[in-house]
């Protein structure tokens, strides 16, 4: 009789699965120990002004007037 550990055991698992006794596998301790660099954030998207372009889509009959009026009030709040 093969003494197996219960988490061996189980179906999901594959037999390539390391079973450390629920201790941290050498990669993990190695990346726990050694912290990777902070990443640099992305530059912020400047910001749009969307009254030109709601100016722009009622001069191209995409909106009627009633609609641009409308959408500038809540662009407005």
């Amino acid at each position: 009789m093969l003494l197996v550990p219960k988490q061996l055991r189980r179906s999901g698992m594959t037999g390539d699965v390391p079973y450390y006794g629920g201790r941290l596998t050498p990669a993990q301790a190695h990346a726990a120990s050694h912290p990777s660099r902070p990443r640099p954030r992305p530059a912020a998207t400047p910001q749009v002004d969307p009254l030109p372009a709601l100016r722009q889509l009622l001069d191209a009959g995409v909106i009627t007037a009633e609609e641009y009026r409308d959408l500038r009030a809540r662009v407005n709040r």
